[in-house]
C-alpha cells in the first residue's frame, strides 16, 4: 500500500552525485524523510535510522530479489546463520589472521614508489582489498583480477540499476565461489583449513549448509568487503593527506589508531546506504508509510546528523564513538567488523610507519566516488 508517491528529490542527480556527502547533508536538513523514484522512501537523520535498526518487527531486512542471508533476513530465521557467520570473526580468528595480513600489507606497502603521484584507489586501496580478502577466505591469486573486473562492472550495473546485468553479474560472481567449493570437495578431504572449506562442514537445523546458502553467505562477505574496505583506505589516507596534524600525530602514537579510523570513516563515511522494507504501516519522520514501502537508510547521512554530533565535520574519537553507525547496530551489527578493523588499522598503521608524509598530489583534484559507492573513485597523492 503507497500512501504517498511525490518525489521529493532526484538523488541520482548530477548536482547530488558531484559530492553525495555534500547532498545527504543539505538533504537531511530539508526532508529527513524523502521520496524519490531512485531510492524509494530515504532516511536521512540519525534517530530515524537507529529507530529502523532497532524494530526489526516493523521494519524488515527482507529487501533483497535473491537469497541474501544472513543480511535480507529477520529473526528468528536470522538467528541461526548469524550465530554460524560469528564464528569466523571472533578474536582467536583475527589473531590468527593477522601475521598473514600483516605481511600483505607490508609487502603493498613497499610496492608503492615514492616522491611521485600514485593513483590510490586502483593502485594501492583495490589490490589491498582483494588481497586480504581472499587471503582470508583461502582464494588463489588468480582471483584477484577477475574479481577486480567483476567490482567494476557490478558498480556499473547497480548505479544505472541494471537489473538484467545486475542478475548476469551475480551469477559470474557465484561461478567464482562455486568454483572454489568445488575444488575443495575434489581433494577429498585433503583441503586446507581455511574459511571456505570450514563453511564447507557447517550445519544449520542439523543438516549441512547447501551450496546455495555458502555462496549467498560468502557473497555478502566478499561485496561488501572488497567495496568497503577498498573506499575506506582511500578516505583514510585523504583524510590525513589534508589533516598533516592528525597525520603526525598518529605517526608518533599509533595506538590511537583504531579510534581515529572509526571516526574519520563516521565524518566520511565509505558505506552509503541498506535497504528496509515496512512489514506494517508506520510514521516516521512525520511521513506515513504504508506496509511494504521500501526504504533506504543513508549511512552517509545518519552518521553525521548535527543533532547527534554537532559539526558533523568535528573530529571527536572519543565523544563520538556510542552513536558511530558505521558497522550499523542491533542485531545486523556487521560481523565483520572485526576483520575490517583489523585491515585498516594494520594498513595505516604500516603506511604511517614507512612514509614520512602523505600528500596529494599537485595539479590532481580527488574525484568523488558516484552512489552505490562512497568514497572516491581517483585519487592521486605522493608517499614521501
Amino acid at each position: 500500500m503507497n500512501l504517498a508517491r511525490q518525489n521529493d528529490w532526484n538523488p541520482a542527480s548530477p548536482d547530488v552525485q558531484d559530492n553525495q556527502i555534500a547532498a545527504y547533508d543539505a538533504m537531511r536538513h530539508r526532508c529527513p524523510v524523502a521520496h524519490s523514484d531512485h531510492l524509494w522512501w530515504s532516511l536521512l537523520r540519525h534517530a530515524d535510522v537507529v529507530r529502523v535498526l532497532e524494530e526489526h518487527k516493523t521494519f524488515s531486512n527482507a529487501a533483497s530479489n535473491h537469497l541474501s542471508i544472513p543480511n535480507a533476513m529477520d529473526p528468528p530465521e536470522h538467528t541461526p546463520y548469524r550465530a554460524i557467520i560469528n564464528r569466523y570473526f571472533t578474536p582467536e580468528h583475527m589473531n590468527a589472521f593477522e601475521p598473514l595480513c600483516r605481511s600483505i600489507t607490508d609487502a603493498l606497502v613497499a610496492e608503492q614508489p615514492r616522491g611521485e603521484a600514485v593513483e590510490l584507489m586502483g593502485g594501492f586501496a583495490q589490490p589491498f582489498a582483494l588481497r586480504v580478502q581472499c587471503a582470508f577466505m583461502g582464494w588463489p591469486r588468480a582471483l584477484h583480477e577477475p574479481l577486480r573486473l567483476w567490482i567494476g562492472k557490478n558498480h556499473d550495473a547497480t548505479r544505472v540499476g541494471d537489473r538484467s546485468a545486475m542478475a548476469r553479474i551475480a551469477v559470474e560472481f557465484d561461478g567464482h565461489i562455486r568454483q572454489q567449493l568445488a575444488l575443495r570437495r575434489d581433494t577429498g578431504g585433503q583441503s586446507p583449513d581455511d574459511v571456505t572449506s570450514r563453511l564447507l562442514r557447517e550445519h544449520i537445523h542439523g543438516r549441512p549448509l547447501s551450496d546455495e546458502e555458502i555462496v549467498s553467505i560468502v557473497r555478502n562477505w566478499t561485496v561488501g568487503e572488497l567495496g568497503t574496505i577498498a573506499a575506506s583506505v582511500g578516505i583514510l589516507v585523504h583524510y590525513l593527506a589534508t589533516h598533516s596534524d592528525l597525520q603526525a600525530r598518529l605517526r608518533r602514537k599509533p595506538d590511537d589508531l583504531p579510534g581515529a579510523i572509526d571516526e574519520i570513516l563516521r565524518i566520511h563515511p565509505p558505506l552509503i546506504a541498506n535497504r528496509r522494507v515496512t512489514i506494517d504501516p508506520v510514521e516516521i519522520g512525520g511521513r506515513k508509510l504504508g506496509a511494504g514501502e521500501r526504504l533506504t537508510l543513508l549511512w552517509a547521512s545518519a552518521n553525521r546528523d548535527e543533532e547527534v554530533f554537532g559539526d558533523p565535520d568535528r573530529f571527536d574519537p572519543e565523544g563520538n564513538l556510542e552513536h558511530n553507525l558505521l558497522y550499523g547496530a542491533s542485531v545486523h551489527v556487521c560481523p565483520g567488523a572485526p576483520l575490517a578493523r583489523l585491515e585498516l588499522r594494520l594498513l595505516m598503521e604500516t603506511l604511517l610507519a614507512h612514509t614520512s608524509a602523505i600528500v596529494l598530489a599537485p595539479d590532481h583534484s580527488p574525484q568523488y566516488a558516484t552512489f552505490p559507492a562512497g568514497g572516491f573513485a581517483a585519487l592521486q597523492v605522493c608517499l614521501q
